[in-house]
């Protein structure tokens, strides 16, 4: 039997097929395809949009169920899950985020309190838990403690700015029939918890070589050229990411930029087409390297370590003729990658078209500095929209 997902999968590549020969027929009407082409995303955008039926979204500490008017997501109460802890109110949250007005607390008693959440074997999730603490008057000390996913330590979660949002992002295969989601293990305060969620992934996106034996604990997930500091998230995106702005700068993330950056967007459609499905507003903003060099120093979370990288391009500006983009990633040397020229357009088949190249297993140190450099015989500066960087967990 097809699932819901491989229906969708399936209707796209035939829609998408139909079109691709019908506006080759018609290849003089450009603004025409371009339409069709929208009008595609749209509707695979509204058979995707059904798989958000499958999401679990649970509100830690809530009491009633709702539905969130920035997103149209249904949120549960963990109430009746959850029969360990404390419901607490959250002091000045930050933001109109109805999910972070309460929170659940639990014992400083070294045991782990568990949220079972019900998976299909061997199917790819995203798992997220994310933890708010609040700004009380007085505090001696913020919380620090861990997070299990089944026997697998996820993470130390550590508040050091309670009107901050931590979150904790895991991308796995499912073992089983269901997963466990830990709290537990204080070493400062109490362990708490504001939402858990879980995303079901498309057949294509995040296959690893090594998922039998590690999961990806997401480190970086960064929109270059973001319009706003606002996430793009569902409904942007069909799955629910968080794509980070690089425009919400903080202590050692996206530093030591290079001079002549500049920023582009454009409104026209992109097409995503690919394995991992980049939301079309991210892929319509870019960063460009006008002095020929795109920089970016961040720190990764839990590094040094074996991580998979992704990049993400698409050509939205439109060049003459005589003008080209070719760049190379210069740091950090990455053999069979560093010598390869990235063309976008010519990788991609065509401009307002994704390229995504990924690097399956890469050693990355906690500081990492990345360099893209224009090649001598090209016009134009590097370009770059979006990038992923995920440690391997065992």
């Amino acid at each position: 039997m097809v699932s819901f997902t491989q229906f969708c999968i399936l209707y796209f590549y035939f829609i998408a097929s139909v079109v691709s020969q019908v506006s080759g027929m018609f290849s003089k009407s450009l603004k025409k395809s371009s339409e069709i082409l929208c009008m595609i995303n749209i509707v695979v955008f509204v058979f995707f949009n059904g798989a958000s039926a499958e999401f679990i979204s649970i509100d830690c500490g809530s009491t009633s169920n709702y539905n969130d008017p920035s997103t149209g997501l249904s949120w549960s109460s963990d109430m009746d899950i959850m029969k360990h802890g404390r419901q607490m109110t959250v002091e000045n949250p930050n933001g109109n985020s109805m999910q972070f007005r309460t929170r659940r607390d639990f014992p400083s008693d070294n045991k782990k309190y568990c949220y079972n959440l019900s998976t299909k074997e061997r199917r790819r999730y995203l798992v997220r838990a994310t933890f708010q603490y609040g700004s009380p008057a007085n505090v001696d000390a913020y919380p620090k403690f861990e997070i299990y996913l089944d026997a697998t330590r996820w993470a130390t979660v550590t508040i050091q700015d309670g009107s901050r949002k931590y979150v904790n992002e895991m991308i796995i295969r499912a073992p089983s029939d269901s997963i466990d989601v830990c709290i537990c293990c204080a070493t400062t305060g109490f362990p708490f918890i504001s939402t858990l969620e879980l995303r079901p992934l498309n057949l294509s996106m995040y296959a690893t070589d090594y998922e039998g034996d590690f999961f990806l604990n997401v480190a970086a997930r960064v929109n270059f050229g973001a319009l706003t500091k606002d996430l793009v998230r569902y409904p942007d995106d069909p799955y629910d990411r968080f794509w980070e702005s690089d425009l919400d700068r903080r202590q050692n993330f996206l530093v030591g930029v290079a001079p002549g950056t500049a920023r582009i967007s454009t409104s026209k459609n992109v097409d995503i087409r690919t394995r991992e499905y980049p939301p079309v507003k991210v892929m319509q903003t870019a960063v460009v390297g006008t002095e020929g060099e795109l920089s970016y120093r961040l720190n990764l979370e839990g590094f040094p370590a074996n991580a998979r990288a992704y990049a993400y391009f698409a050509e939205i500006e439109d060049l003459a003729p005589n003008e080209t983009r070719k760049f190379q990633l210069r740091e950090p040397y990455i053999p069979d990658y560093s010598n390869a020229v990235v063309n976008i357009a010519e990788n991609a088949n065509g401009s307002y078209t994704l390229y995504e190249p990924s690097y399956m297993n890469v050693t990355l140190d906690f500081v990492l500095s990345f360099t893209f450099s224009k090649t001598n015989d090209s016009t134009e500066g590097p370009l770059l929209n979006a990038m992923e960087i995920s440690k391997y967990q065992q």
